[in-house]
Parts: C-alpha cells; structure tokens; sequence
C-alpha cells in the first residue's frame, strides 16, 4: 500500500503521523511511503531521516493527497484538506466529529474511509489510541494551569504548591481516567491540594490506593462540582465520552461565582469541552477570560511538547496502521473488532452512532456497508 503523510497545517501543531521509525517498519513490512516536505523538521525529524527509512519526500500536501491510498495525520483535516480526499481514500487520524459538523459534512461528501485514532479499543474497552495524547494533556494540564496562575498570566497569583507557611493551591480534577490521573499526578508532586472526582467508586479506590492519602478522591455530583469548584484555585475538566460531545459540567453559573483569578484548564474541548464557557483556543492565544476565571482551552494540547507526542502517537499506532496497510481497510477493519470500532465514516455514511446522534446523521452499522 502507497502511505502518505501531510505536514499539519492547523495552528501551531508541529507534530505528524509517523516518526522516521514509524515509515521504515511500513517499508519493511513491503509498503511505500511518501512524506510532504519539511513535516517533521521542526521537531527534529529531518527530510534526510526519512529518506534514510526508504521514504520518498514530496513537494506539497496535494501530492500526498493524490498518490497516497492510505493518509496518516495526526490532527482532524481542515476544510482544505477534506476536499482533497476522494472515494475509497483511507484516512487515518484524530476526528473528533461529533462536536465538529462541517468536518463531519465535508468527510462524508467525500466518501473515503475515515478511522478516528480516538474511538479505537482495546480488549478492556480502553482507548489505546487516545491514551497516550490523553497522558500528554493530562500531564501538560498542570503546567500549563500553573503557569496561567502566575499574576502576569492574568491569575490570581498563586504558586501551585505553596510554601512553608502558605498554604498551597488547591485543584479540582473532573474525571479520573487516563487524563485526569496523569494530571493529578504532577499536580500531587508539585504539592498541590488535589481533589478528584469521579463517578466510578472502583476507580475511586484505585486511585486512593495508587496514591496512598495525597489525592482526595470524591464521587462526582452535581453538588460535589459546584462546592469544590467554588474553593479550587484551579479546575481540569477531564472528562471523556468515547466519540461522543462532551458533558458540560461546570456551569456559566459556578465559573460566574468562581475566584477571580481562578483557572479552569478543559482538556475535553475537543469533543467540545465540558464548561459551558469554553470556546477552543490554540497555543498562540491560550486563553481567554470569562467572570475572572483565566480559560485555557487550548485545541491541541499535546502539540505544545510535539516531539514528545509525536513519538508517544506512533508507538501506539503503528501497529493499527500495519494491520490496515497489510490487509486492506475492509479486511482488516472486519478482522479486528477493536479497530472496527474506529471507523466512523465510511463511502458516504456515518458509520459511528455517537456521532450520529449528536449530529442528526442516520447511524449505518459499519458491517453492513465493509
């Protein structure tokens, strides 16, 4: 199979669909790979490592679009690039259509198979795809929501962790899957005091055990989030419905009634985000403020630490895209009940039912159109 990988256009991401080693297991593995120009050169991935894996290096992103039968992103394609998409392409990317009608619009226009990284599963009916971008964010959540807290951010002016004799921040975390542990995490050793609440009471335990006393672990209600959010210095929305738009848990209301100075960080605004007031930024123009309350609702968290992420991504989706390389889409979507499970547009249809729900689409079970 012809493989191609486009350089990212959406603001200030420098990441990319496979790393140097990523293209020489596909070429290995007998298939061809073509790479626009310069993709990974910002982050340390030159033209000349990907030459050395047996790619081929393109001019523009329209080769890449033109030859490629399967194309590997990491991002959901902008408007210019859905366009470049035709009948039978594979496309093999982050999506997160629910929230985003004109993609989802755009992609079913163009009949192409359309794989979104973030409803594969695993086994355990994890999201292996998505969890190590969620680790990144979760992680990044904290550094990011501690700097905004600094006064010349526009915060309130407090240090995460305190010092002896000052008490340190305190920071609700709404969620305690892979993005909120991770962020709870660094907020715990930066000695913050860290709420996190959940509506799992076997998660609870497993996260009051994994962090023995340093966590406060709360079950989640609607009473819960208001009167912690009221006291939190800052707040990490980190909730996740696989494929589907986010909950909106935090209130116009409760960001209204919040301390001035406060920082609301909405790791789910991909999927739409999950405060009422958040509105997608991106890593030029950070944040905004609403009430007092410094938002941060950058799009493309990960992006920020690229290099990183770009590796972090591979690694888990290299295998997937030998399988689809190997097999053929319908082959190995059919194969693999995981991987069919990504699929959510397909020759026309929305092959996803979260995201045809939210979006008014007919939901098409994906065996019967493979």
């Amino acid at each position: 199979m012809l493989v191609g990988v486009p350089k990212e256009i959406k603001n200030h991401e420098y990441r990319v669909g496979l790393t140097p080693a990523g293209v020489r297991e596909l070429v290995d593995a007998g298939h061809q790979v073509i790479v626009e120009t310069l993709c990974g050169d910002s982050i340390g991935f030159s033209d000349d490592m990907y030459v050395s894996a047996g790619a081929e290096i393109v001019s523009a992103a329209k080769e890449v679009f033109d030859r490629a039968e399967m194309i590997v992103k990491v991002k959901e394609p902008q408007p210019v690039e859905c366009k470049m998409l035709r009948a039978g392409q594979i496309l093999f990317t982050y999506l997160h259509l629910a929230p985003d009608p004109q993609q989802t619009e755009l992609l079913v226009a163009s009949k192409a198979t359309c794989i979104a990284y973030e409803t594969v599963v695993d086994n355990n009916g994890g999201l292996p795809l998505l969890a190590p971008m969620s680790e990144v964010a979760g992680r990044m959540s904290i550094q990011a929501g501690a700097h905004h807290l600094e006064k010349a951010q526009g915060g309130l002016g407090t240090l995460l962790g305190g010092v002896p004799g000052v008490a340190p921040a305190k920071v609700l975390i709404i969620g305690g899957g892979v993005v909120g542990t991770q962020a709870a995490r660094i907020a715990v050793g930066m000695g913050a005091n860290v709420t996190i609440l959940d509506r799992s009471l076997p998660r609870l335990r497993q996260l009051d055990a994994e962090f023995g006393g340093t966590l406060n672990c709360v079950y989640s209600t609607t009473e819960a989030v208001e009167s912690y959010a009221l006291e939190s210095d800052m707040v990490v929305g980190a909730v996740l419905i696989p494929g589907a738009a986010a909950p909106k848990l935090l209130t116009r209301d409760i960001i209204s009634r919040m301390k001035k100075g406060a920082v609301v960080v909405d790791v789910a605004i991909d999927q739409g985000g999950c405060f009422e007031t958040s509105k997608p930024t991106t890593h030029e123009n950070p944040t905004y403020v609403v009430d007092g309350v410094v938002h941060y609702c950058v799009a493309n968290m990960p992006g920020g630490v690229a290099r990183t992420s770009t590796m972090a991504l591979t690694n888990a989706t290299l295998p997937f895209a030998l399988q689809i390389a190997n097999k053929g889409a319908a082959k190995a979507l059919l194969d693999d009940a995981n991987l069919l499970e990504g699929l959510n547009v397909h020759d026309g249809k929305v092959t996803y039912k979260a995201v045809a729900d939210a979006l008014g689409y007919e939901f098409v079970d994906p065996k019967s159109v493979l």
